[in-house]
């Protein structure tokens, strides 16, 4: 998924101007992320937006939607802000360059959305753009978990993909600061493989966890993408 221009069934997204391609992590939390009703879904806040790819699903899923979408490179943003103006949902969606730290917290919301960075120690790209795209050091998963618990409706919900490896410890964080994981998708690329990534659902109020796995291509995989894709 490395072209320049990537068309989905209803949109396109450029990428040309941002250090992380369209991949199949944002296909997935696009997709997967809140299983409610659509008029439950009004408000979006979507953090480290990229090429706008997540924001784009969900603007697409959910008809009413007003999605808030920010990044701190300033070059994804604005690449973000243009692949919204050219869609059909471009009144709906907005694109600033802004740290999820710097953010205000009057604004709250039904659903944010996180496509985290995630690498820690492995060697860094000499892209700097990249390199703060894929790794922890602007935004660490207690970043993530303590400011998305001040900016949630009390039934709003956080969604976020990490690798498989990390569960752990962003569910630690974020039942630090008061979010219990309400629902987890574990997403293998092969039948018979251990997982790679786990989609999880954060919320408020806890409950019974409703657990899911997602083998990429598989029918499951299909059902929850196909309506995008040509």
């Amino acid at each position: 998924m490395g072209k320049d221009e990537f068309r989905f069934r209803h949109f396109a997204i450029r990428q040309d101007r941002c250090a992380m391609k369209v991949g199949t992590d944002g296909v997935l939390l696009g997709s997967w992320a809140c299983s409610r009703k659509a008029d439950a879904c009004m408000r979006v806040l979507d953090i480290g937006t990229g090429t706008g790819l997540i924001s784009l699903f969900i603007a697409q899923r959910f008809p009413n939607a007003i999605v808030t979408a920010i990044d701190i490179d300033a070059e994804a943003a604005e690449q973000a802000s243009d692949n919204f103006r050219l869609s059909p949902f471009s009144k709906r969606l907005s694109s600033q360059a802004m740290a999820l730290q710097d953010m205000g917290e009057t604004e709250l919301y039904d659903l944010i959305v996180c496509n985290p960075p995630f690498f820690t120690d492995s060697l860094k790209s000499p892209n700097t753009n990249r390199t703060i795209a894929r790794h922890t050091t602007t935004l660490t998963f207690a970043d993530i978990a303590r400011k998305t618990s001040r900016l949630l409706y009390d039934d709003g919900i956080l969604a976020v993909i990490v690798p498989a490896d990390s569960k752990g410890k962003m569910e630690s964080e974020a039942i630090f600061n008061g979010l219990s994981l309400q629902r987890q998708c574990y997403v293998k690329t092969k039948e018979g493989k251990p997982p790679k990534r786990v989609m999880m659902e954060f919320g408020r109020k806890a409950g019974g966890l409703r657990e899911e796995i997602i083998v990429v291509g598989g029918e499951d995989y299909q059902a929850i993408t196909g309506k995008f894709y040509l």
